[in-house]
């Protein structure tokens, strides 16, 4: 019979890659919840209506990478392919408004994209978003980036950078589009790429982030949307760089840093990393005063960000080992029980170990003890049995010596 083989994309993570996701999320615990966010746990499936409406119809995402399904009724399903949509989506159905002014979540876990499996991204990939909504005020905008920052700085990530920009707002950036429009329709149409010849039409912002060399150059000397903030969407910034400024954390203005979707505004931000190549980014976010409005909910502003946790575990030097304290050998059958109640007793004080079920010869014991490289072996044999005691053994420096198992603790 043949072997079933997991689907390509998707991945089995074992120790001690396992145990990078499970640091990541005990940190952003830690960090998050210092700044009064609390954990959302939303669906991994939501209804496709949802995520055509926030993510946008025309964009790739929609189009090509969801995987997209009828149910036994024949409704429209989607495994999401992020968790802002979702998070909105809870938010306006359980009217948390009425409850929280200013409501801060975040959540993480897996997501879905059909997409060409690489390093860093694999068809399902871990994301960790935040989200604040309700608060519209600079402040917001600041302390979510500081958040983020400090977060990635407890995970011990070197060598990045904090990219910021101003997006503007629906009563300037009209404005601007005229004059992007305008400075790419002098440029010959098959000069572009095919998605910039499409995002021409449809979203302009977006040719100010395309990827492919020839198109980048020509974007380069495309206006600048700060020259098109209105007088508010100027001060609005100014206040979040101020902030920025006397917390001490440096950052890089990116004019060519922007949001493809209309509820996008002001603030936009993202964090870059010099050693993971060509997929630089490794958090995004910024302001969607728009989102929650446009998904049927009240008129709230929000702000947020997401960070794929492949790319944040590239970055992580390895995790200290956490070795066991102690690994029980037994050379009795009639010791079994012993050994399992003499575990529970270390288990209970806070020790971590393992022990034999069966039993072999002390040399294969010893085997498997260094093997998951334990630091005592307590080894339990006919002559520990009769007296009550235990031989501990230091695997690291040899010493033995035998105790009553009565005071085991003051030994492990």
């Amino acid at each position: 019979m043949n072997k079933i083989q997991s689907i390509k994309g998707f991945a089995d993570l074992f120790s001690p890659e396992s145990d990078m996701f499970t640091f990541m999320e005990t940190i952003a615990r830690e960090v998050f919840s210092a700044y009064a966010y609390s954990e959302l746990r939303i669906p991994i499936m939501e209804q496709t209506e949802l995520f055509s409406r926030s993510i946008g119809g025309e964009t790739d995402v929609v189009q090509k990478e969801m995987y997209t399904f009828p149910d036994r009724k024949d409704r429209s399903l989607t495994l999401r392919p992020e968790a802002t949509a979702g998070i909105m989506r809870a938010y306006i159905e359980h009217n948390r408004q009425a409850l929280e002014p200013v409501a801060k979540y975040f959540s993480f876990g897996p997501m879905f994209r059909y997409e060409r499996p690489q390093k860093g991204r694999m068809r399902q990939f871990h994301q960790l978003d935040c989200e604040c909504i309700g608060a519209v005020e600079p402040q917001a905008d600041a302390e979510i980036i500081l958040m983020l920052m400090n977060f990635l700085t407890k995970l011990g990530l070197k060598n990045i950078e904090l990219e910021i920009n101003s997006l503007g707002c629906k009563e300037c950036r009209p404005e601007y589009k005229k004059a992007l429009d305008a400075y790419f329709s002098k440029i010959p149409k098959d000069e572009l790429c095919e998605d910039c010849r499409r995002r021409l039409e449809t979203n302009p912002l977006r040719l100010l982030d395309c990827k492919v060399p020839h198109c980048k150059e020509y974007a380069k000397d495309a206006p600048i949307i700060l020259d098109y903030n209105c007088e508010p969407c100027k001060q609005h910034y100014a206040s979040v760089k101020e902030i920025l400024e006397l917390a001490g954390l440096p950052f890089v203005q990116n004019n060519r840093l922007v949001r493809g979707l209309d509820y996008y505004n002001r603030t936009t931000f993202e964090v870059v990393s010099k050693n993971i190549g060509s997929q630089a980014s490794i958090a995004g976010g910024g302001r969607y005063d728009g989102l929650v409005a446009s998904l049927g909910g009240p008129d709230v502003a929000g702000i947020g960000f997401a960070c794929g946790m492949e790319r944040l575990a590239m970055l992580m030097e390895k995790l200290e080992e956490q070795r066991p304290d102690f690994f029980i050998i037994n050379l009795e059958p009639k010791g079994l029980n012993n050994s399992i109640l003499l575990a529970e007793k270390l288990r209970s004080a806070g020790k971590k170990g393992e022990l034999s079920f069966s039993v072999k010869s002390i040399k294969s014991q010893m085997r498997q003890a260094d093997k998951i490289k334990a630091k005592k072996c307590l080894i339990l044999g006919e002559n520990e049995l009769v007296n009550k005691t235990v031989t501990i053994k230091d695997l690291d420096t040899g010493e033995q010596t035998e105790i009553s198992q009565e005071n085991i603790l003051e030994h492990i």
